[in-house]
């Protein structure tokens, strides 16, 4: 550690700014996920992202409870999530404008239905294997059924802002 720079300790129970400060320190990619709903095509945007088992072929993610969209894919059975590119920030900003907003990113429908984001890095066709309660969010665990990928460099997260990966 540089000699100039202070490790701030805090109680991360009475500390939510600090806890989310810190946990903004890792770099994470950008992925939205996709379902269909009662009230057509629905997205998110979530960070919360990771492998779980390559036998059999899981992934998880983890929506907040308080988000508005929780409700379509806390009930959803199956649902897509896709790994965006750094050239997709575009799409990224649209979904988070609105819950409908899918509808104007260019998509087309899996063999089962569900919107599929055109040219993302990477995209997983799930269907629901899991739910488990994690306070304020649910980790949702996914049996990928069928997935898509190609090259290119991805959208990442830091420090609250969207950014691209270099390699050093």
């Amino acid at each position: 550690m540089d000699a100039g720079t202070t490790l701030a300790t805090f109680d991360p129970s009475a500390d939510s700014k600090s806890f989310r400060g810190a946990l903004g320190s890792f770099v994470t990619g950008v992925t939205v996920v996709t379902t269909d709903s009662p009230a057509g095509p629905v997205a998110i945007v979530a960070n919360s992202f990771a492998s779980v088992s390559l036998d059999p072929p899981l992934v998880l993610w983890s929506p907040a409870k308080s988000s508005k969209r929780f409700e379509y894919f806390a009930g959803s059975r199956r649902f897509a999530i896709h790994v965006l590119g750094a050239d997709q920030r575009d799409i990224c900003a649209e979904i988070i404008r609105s819950k409908t907003a899918i509808n104007d990113v260019p998509t087309h429908l899996s063999h089962c239905g569900m919107p599929i984001i055109e040219g993302a890095l990477a995209t997983f066709e799930c269907n629901l294997e899991a739910t488990h309660d994690a306070g304020d969010h649910v980790i949702i665990v996914g049996r990928v059924t069928k997935a898509h990928h190609r090259g290119g460099a991805p959208l990442v997260f830091h420090g609250g802002k969207y950014g691209e990966f270099s390699t050093i």
